[in-house]
């Protein structure tokens, strides 16, 4: 291994370690275009220089900064807003109404969106609550938006977009009715955006510590991993999902031939249930059949 390309694997490494994601050989193009940024900021031009820089950074602290910042850099953080609009359909048509009659004596629904990047996903969610309000009257929602990345969950947390970001996905009619127009962009609403919440996490970490969910999407993630990584994530998902609750992955991602811990719903794209254990062994629940 010649030292230019010890220094790429010495990089992707880094982004495994930090964030279970594997630099595949069509993915390593980028890394010099995604570092720009850190090379202009410590003066330096190429990816040996920076391997360098990051063995030569003198207290744990200025290591760990570094370190930081060429994660974050090295991140794919592409959303937008009711992206890959066939499957979002799904939820205000089809799955919050399934979730709303089985969770009707208590009222409450807990949703999180694993690897939620700049919010959007979590923000189309709130919109579709907010667009039905007498449906959801007198019910506690809670969304949860988490991320491995700091700077992708402070730009969720603030709600505020550009108008680039705010056109991708979303009519003139939605932006006039759940955002504000500032001086600084976009703001999503406060009304809108009261169900919602951030927090940094890794989806390999244990799961947030709350109530169980009754629906999680974790869509255009797994992508990233290899299949070891896949399997540890998917376990991690099931384990914070309630029995009878749904798992929405994104339009080129599936649980067959990945896991055991879940099976396709009937009939419908990109959505999978906890394999139902019973007496005779594990059997697939067919649910939410057209």
């Amino acid at each position: 291994m010649d030292a230019h390309h010890a220094s790429h694997q010495i990089i992707a490494d880094l982004l495994a370690e930090h964030t279970g994601q594997h630099l595949t050989e069509s993915r390593r193009w980028r890394v010099s275009t995604a570092l720009g940024g850190v090379f202009r900021e410590h003066g330096i031009s190429n990816v040996d220089q920076l391997v360098c820089l990051l063995e030569s950074q003198g207290t744990r602290a200025e290591r760990s900064a570094l370190t930081q910042k060429v994660v974050e850099a090295l991140l794919t953080n592409e959303t937008y807003f009711f992206r890959d609009k066939p499957t979002c359909d799904q939820l205000p048509s089809v799955i919050l109404p399934d979730l709303a009659r089985k969770r009707a004596d208590t009222r409450r629904l807990s949703i999180w969106c694993a690897g939620c990047s700049t919010g959007q996903e979590v923000h189309s969610l709130a919109m579709a609550f907010a667009d039905n309000p007498e449906r959801w009257h007198g019910w506690e929602i809670d969304i949860l938006g988490t991320d491995v990345s700091a700077r992708a969950i402070q730009t969720a947390r603030s709600g505020l977009y550009s108008q680039f970001e705010v056109q991708r996905g979303l009519g003139v009619i939605e932006m006039l009715r759940h955002f504000d127009e500032t001086a600084e962009g976009w703001r999503v609403k406060d009304a809108t955006r009261k169900v919602t919440r951030f927090e940094r996490h890794n989806v390999l970490a244990e799961p947030p510590a709350r109530a169980r969910f009754d629906l999680i999407l974790c869509r255009n993630v797994l992508l990233y991993f290899d299949q070891p990584t896949r399997e540890k994530a998917f376990a991690r998902l099931a384990s914070a999902m309630n029995q009878d609750g749904f798992l929405m992955l994104g339009a080129g991602e599936t649980v067959v031939g990945q896991t055991n811990a879940f099976v396709p719903s009937a009939d419908r794209a990109s959505l999978y249930q906890l394999r139902q254990k019973t007496q005779a062994g594990a059997m697939p629940e067919r649910a939410l059949a057209s």
